[in-house]
């Protein structure tokens, strides 16, 4: 016998062979022509809602929100850097489930340049509550208004009233600084209103910038009389005619 004969003879039949193609899914049927129907896919999506719990994380601890405060300070205190300390009290939970008050004292050290808005968190130093961590206590850093002097930013503004002889004329004037020192200004040109004058390292500290200071920048208001008297006209004249001849030279 041949090897072929041989083959065809011992080969099992297509009838008891197992296809992994052809063995039925749990979800598959059968047809009315004895064939495989593909299984009915539907996807199933569930009803179940979860709604977020704001400030927990993984230990199942609540992250309360901070205690939000203010803190005022004089412009000389920004400028020339202080320390704050102030009082708290807070409640925290006793061994036996209770509520209780303690008091601490925060030191709040401020450096010079701070803004108005700066922000300084004391972690953990507020009330305690059943289930949650204790609250983060937040200071920002409020602005006191100042009698002479106004902030932008890192410069400081001034208004300085003078007469109108001096304006026209020329004048030397004594410039008030903060922190209560004075420096002398003289001023050679006619000065109109809302004439500036820019001294440059006399304005806030620049905290990135160590040693470094924003200007003063003074604006000149001038005093305009009322009334004149006919020689005062005549003065006036004068010296605008004086100026202009001044300048001409």
């Amino acid at each position: 016998m041949s090897r072929n004969e041989y083959r065809k003879n011992h080969t099992p039949p297509n009838k008891g062979r197992v296809s992994y193609d052809s063995i039925p899914s749990p979800s598959s049927s059968w047809n009315n022509s004895g064939n495989l129907k593909p299984p009915n896919l539907q996807s199933k999506t569930s009803s179940r809602k979860s709604n977020p719990i704001m400030y927990s994380n993984s230990s199942g601890m609540l992250k309360p929100p901070p205690i939000e405060k203010k803190i005022e300070c004089t412009l000389e205190e920004l400028c020339y850097g202080c320390q704050k300390k102030i009082k708290i009290t807070r409640d925290v939970l006793t061994n036996t489930g209770g509520v209780t008050q303690e008091e601490e004292m925060l030191t709040i050290n401020v450096q010079p340049g701070w803004k108005k808005g700066t922000k300084i968190t004391f972690e953990g130093k507020g009330n305690e509550r059943p289930g949650a961590y204790r609250e983060d206590i937040i200071f920002f850093i409020s602005e006191k208004r100042h009698q002479l002097f106004r902030r932008e930013k890192d410069d400081l503004e001034l208004g300085i009233e003078i007469p109108l002889v001096k304006a026209l004329t020329g004048c030397t004037i004594s410039v008030p600084l903060l922190g209560g020192d004075k420096m002398n200004l003289t001023v050679d040109e006619i000065i109109y209103p809302g004439y500036e004058k820019i001294i440059t390292g006399q304005g806030m500290p620049i905290p990135k910038e160590s040693g470094l200071r924003g200007n003063l920048k003074i604006t000149f208001l001038v005093e305009f009389p009322t009334q004149l008297t006919r020689n005062q006209r005549s003065e006036t004249k004068f010296l605008n005619l004086w100026n202009t001849m001044s300048k001409a030279k």
